[in-house]
């Protein structure tokens, strides 16, 4: 998957109706937020919950307001992304994955948003991580915590590693 997103992302290879391919992901916002429910595939397959937050922490969102029988009354613009200029920035202050001991390279990295965009978070650098994939999953699906110190990323490990969870800085102080 991670070799697919790369070569996507090149800008290299055709496009689809001149758009890049997309997953159509419908899930109620309220649902979203609060993690509750599946998001529902096109296709009808489901993803958890989980899953969903995921795919929009560094995704195009396009909300589309439904009325009541499921007509669509509006679909509004692309937006909460890291944008181009944010995602240099963030390449120049994590140069890379900032997750402790990760020497993973800009260039397979995502974009994280500290305080999830659905839980009202900002697409600015200030609340932005370069993650490699295995560890943006690895936030996601576990108890390491990122926030932001001094408007740089710390890691807060899980209690299992560190009772007293103290954060650890990320990797741009190793890079250094």
């Amino acid at each position: 998957m991670e070799v697919c997103r790369l070569a996507n992302a090149c800008g290299e290879v055709p496009e689809n109706g001149g758009d890049r391919p997309q997953v159509v992901v419908t899930v109620e916002f309220d649902k979203l937020r609060a993690q509750l429910g599946a998001g529902l595939l096109d296709d009808g397959g489901q993803l958890s919950p989980a899953a969903v937050r995921q795919m929009a922490c560094d995704a195009e969102i396009l909300p589309v307001v439904l009325g009541g029988t499921g007509q669509v009354l509006d679909v509004g613009r692309e937006r909460r992304l890291i944008t181009g200029a944010i995602r240099r920035a963030l390449v120049v202050r994590d140069k890379g994955c900032a997750f402790p001991g990760c020497g993973r390279p800009p260039r397979w990295c995502h974009g994280h948003h500290v305080r999830h965009w659905s839980a009202g978070g900002e697409s600015c650098v200030d609340n932005a991580v370069l993650l490699c994939g295995y560890h943006h999953r690895l936030i996601h699906h576990s108890e390491w915590e990122v926030r932001m110190v001094d408007r740089l990323p710390v890691f807060v490990p899980p209690s299992y590693l560190d009772k007293e969870r103290r954060p650890v800085p990320g990797g741009y102080r190793r890079r250094q």
